[in-house]
């Protein structure tokens, strides 16, 4: 498949705390699933969980991977995120530096091949 060709997206989710996050994002790149996640401890979240206004320290997790691999993706946290419904939220990268954009797609398992 031509690198021209090859979509990226960035995905989003939270974690109740960073070493799951950090779990989760060490699993994702050593099974080729992501280039890159960054973990960023200690956010806020304030949302509605069973009809209650709640506020969480979370980590959340940015995922940089081929839009192709997004179903492998939700297929581990579906198995492995401790939340009832985890968020995980994808969006496509518009533009973006070539050689960083070339750096992810080689450093995530070609799904074609």
């Amino acid at each position: 498949m031509s690198e021209d060709r090859i979509s990226i997206v960035i995905g989003f989710s939270t974690a109740p705390n960073e070493d799951v996050a950090r779990a989760l994002g060490e699993k994702l790149v050593r099974e080729g699933l992501a280039a890159c996640v960054n973990v960023v401890p200690d956010i806020r979240s304030i949302y509605v969980w069973k009809g209650e206004i709640v506020e969480d320290s979370e980590s959340l997790m940015i995922i940089k991977t081929r839009k192709d691999l997004v179903d492998k993706v939700r297929q581990v946290f579906e198995k492995e995120h401790p939340y009832e419904v985890p968020e995980l939220i994808f969006i496509d990268v518009v533009g973006g530096h070539k050689p960083y954009i070339e750096w992810v797609i080689e450093n995530t398992k070609d799904e074609g091949g």
